[in-house]
């Protein structure tokens, strides 16, 4: 069951602070005057519990600071949230718990996890959360702080196992080259974890993603072997397509007729001058056509 957050009650510190002095005062009064005339062990008794009571009254006196809160317990009883900052003044048998409301920097620790293919991969996260029940997260929880650490690495390591470390399909989302929608994706799942203790996340993002080393040199080959790959494929749809152009420019304004023989012997060459990856030296051929 959660708890409740409501506001707790507590006075100006600076009026009640007026009215104990010059309660003070009137019982200092009272005290040097005590010696000069008779006194009752009555008046005696009521001077010395009221004294007792203007020194426990002193100790009701807290101040806060912007952005931080006092969670207010009597006798392990919740009674009430302070939020304005000042000097204030509540019941001195009130415990006052201070919790900060501002915003909390987790650099989390890069921990090793597998992705959705199975490859170790190394991950680490950096969290902006801040505290916004601080009845939940004084009550339902041990320690928030604490709690929001756990429950981070948790959802990071649950993050990394759900997608692969790269894309291998178009419109595969992975970590590396989906940074922003990974990103969210953590915010949302921690959000959900750290509801609980009172907490809001605002903001989510990688820090730190790579191969672990024993497969990096492995990895790092795969990936120079795909770089290729993909621009061979290009190269030959581009040198495909200048081809193409040529014969259609050549057969378009008939200046020169070849057969079907010639035209794939002319492509042949096109295509290893276009695709080949060093230059090419041309062989002049100072006979006819089909010589």
């Amino acid at each position: 069951m959660q708890t409740r957050e409501f506001e707790g009650r507590a006075w100006n510190g600076w009026v009640m602070l007026a009215v104990l002095l010059a309660a003070g005062g009137g019982l200092t009064a009272w005290w040097i005057k005590m010696p000069y005339r008779p006194v009752s062990g009555w008046h005696m008794t009521s001077v010395v519990g009221l004294t007792l009571v203007w020194s426990v009254l002193l100790c009701g006196f807290f101040t806060l600071q912007p952005n931080v809160a006092a969670v207010l317990i009597l006798f392990g009883r919740y009674t009430g949230t302070i939020k304005t900052s000042g000097f204030h003044w509540a019941n001195p048998f009130l415990t006052k718990k201070k919790v900060s409301l501002r915003a909390h920097n987790l650099n989390g620790e890069t921990i090793k996890v597998n992705d959705r293919r199975g490859n170790p991969v190394e991950i680490a996260a950096v969290i902006v959360w801040r505290v916004t029940n601080t009845a939940q997260a004084v009550f339902d929880v041990e320690d928030f702080s604490g709690f929001v650490s756990v429950q981070s690495e948790s959802a990071l390591r649950h993050l990394a196992s759900a997608y692969p470390y790269d894309t291998m399909e178009d419109g595969e989302l992975s970590l590396r080259g989906s940074m922003d929608e990974v990103s969210e994706a953590l915010q949302r799942e921690l959000h959900e974890r750290v509801t609980k203790a009172g907490v809001a996340i605002d903001e989510a993002r990688l820090s730190h993603l790579a191969f672990a080393a024993e497969i990096a040199g492995a990895m790092l080959q795969r990936q120079q072997a795909e770089a290729i790959i993909a621009a061979r494929t290009r190269i030959v749809d581009a040198a495909v397509g200048m081809v193409e152009m040529a014969l259609a420019k050549l057969e378009k304004h008939e200046t020169l007729k070849m057969d079907e023989e010639r035209k794939a012997a002319m492509v042949s060459n096109l295509m290893v001058v276009l695709c080949g990856d060093k230059a090419v030296h041309p062989v002049i051929n100072t006979g006819t056509l089909y010589t």
